[in-house]
């Protein structure tokens, strides 16, 4: 596994997501426009809005974990399950780069 093109992938996928980020949160708290009159165009911003930040929790979840990954890269133990200390997979690492556990800790913790 080429772990420098791993750590350049990781990087651009941060970036990418601290941009999205960042056009979130201007939309929720950076309104420009004023609130409709119409009580029906009301409700659909608020559902709109509540949409907007569950997508900023989950981006910023993931943030968390891309720098979690960037750090243990880092520290040469990016291979390594943080839950039973063995290998992850390469396979597993390609689908999902910032994972931090095999495959069976992950089912396990799913379970």
């Amino acid at each position: 596994m080429n772990l420098q093109q791993v750590k350049v992938n990781l990087l651009e996928k941060k970036a990418e997501i601290e941009s999205r980020l960042e056009r979130t949160h201007k939309h929720i708290y950076h309104k420009d426009e004023p609130v409709s009159a119409n009580f029906n165009e009301q409700i659909k911003q608020t559902e709109n809005d509540e949409l907007v930040r569950a997508l900023e929790q989950e981006g910023r979840e993931e943030l968390r974990q891309i720098n979690k990954a960037l750090q243990r890269l880092d520290s040469d133990e990016y291979t390594l399950c943080t839950g039973c200390g063995g290998e992850i997979g390469e396979q597993r690492l390609l689908a999902i780069p910032y994972t931090d556990l095999c495959i069976e800790c992950a089912s396990a913790a799913d379970s």
